[in-house]
């Protein structure tokens, strides 16, 4: 069978970070970030060695693929090097789910124009870059990302897509220099979060101990989003089932709206324990007003066609009759 474009490019890029790696000693995702850094200057940075230089191969040509090429085979890439990686903030949003969050940001701002999305832990970019493919009246994009080697990877990756996003390198539990926008895209980073005394800034850390982080986190989205805008999180399957689940209920019902709860495949994570579900809220606003029947779904396996198309129609039936602007 003939290779795809996007396997072709893969094939390129794994050559030069696997040359880089055993000639650096390096992981492969901090290779990558420099085969990366190689092929969108087209050439060696000045201060790599002699001899490494002479052992790289052809350098891929950026202008051979298109954005949507550029941004799987990269992230191909980047799921080879995670692979076995044990921390948590070190796995992928998977390809599906990435869209599917591109379908539904479409939904919830059609007929805007001129729009602002943040991603508080933003990873590599795949989601944001994702999102960006789906929904074109987003016009300016910014992310935060505490860990150095995933922004680095996030930065290079959108220059390679030709993507204008802001990148903030910090704890994105730590205030912002940013103003609201309209809609927050994010998979939340699950787990305790270690500063306690940061924690003590928010509603909804915990009354002992340490605090959730994904929980802080949407605080810390809501906070940055602007009133009426739209938050939509790839949350863990039991957020609302937590010993503090109470206190988020509580919070959530004083600020925001839950427009939607989306069920997702068990076949789209590696397990059950990690399965997502999607969370769709609006902030409230002087306009905004709870709906009647929130948008609760359970998705099909993506693979399964014939069933993904019946729940999209029935999804694009709630839409048109609930969020008509």
């Amino acid at each position: 069978m003939e290779k795809t474009n996007v396997e072709r490019l893969f094939e390129e890029i794994d050559h030069l970070t696997e040359t880089i790696q055993h000639s650096m000693n390096e992981t492969y995702l901090d290779s990558l970030t420099i085969a990366l850094d190689v092929i969108f200057y087209q050439g060696p940075p000045d201060d790599m060695d002699e001899n490494l230089i002479k052992k790289l191969p052809a350098i891929p040509e950026t202008a051979s693929y298109d954005v949507v090429e550029m941004r799987k085979a990269v992230q191909l890439a980047i799921l080879k090097g995670m692979k076995g990686a044990t921390q948590q903030q070190h796995l992928m949003t998977p390809e599906t789910v990435a869209m599917f969050v591109g379908y539904l940001a479409a939904k919830v701002t059609k007929g805007e124009e001129n729009l602002r999305v943040f991603d508080p832990a933003g990873g590599t970019g795949n989601l944001l870059t994702t999102v960006l493919e789906h929904v074109d009246s987003l016009k300016h994009a910014a992310a935060g990302e505490v860990d150095p080697t995933l922004i680095k990877l996030a930065v290079l990756n959108a220059n390679l897509q030709k993507k204008e996003i802001e990148f903030f390198h910090q704890d994105s539990l730590r205030p912002f220099l940013m103003e609201p926008v309209d809609l927050v895209i994010s998979d939340l980073p699950v787990g305790y979060y270690p500063d306690d005394t940061r924690a003590n800034d928010y509603e909804l850390k915990a009354d002992e101990g340490h605090s959730y982080a994904h929980h802080l986190f949407i605080e810390q989205s809501l906070n940055y989003t602007k009133r009426s805008g739209y938050l939509i999180f790839v949350i863990p399957e039991f957020l609302f089932d937590s010993d503090q689940s109470d206190k988020l209920h509580a919070y959530l019902q004083e600020n925001a709206h839950i427009i939607g709860v989306i069920q997702l495949p068990e076949s789209a994570f590696k397990s059950e324990k990690n399965r997502k579900s999607i969370l769709i809220l609006q902030k409230k606003g002087p306009d905004t007003t709870a709906l009647k029947q929130p948008l609760l779904a359970q998705v099909p396996s993506f693979k399964n066609t014939n069933a993904m198309n019946d729940i999209l129609a029935q999804m694009n039936d709630w839409f048109s009759a609930n969020m008509n602007k």
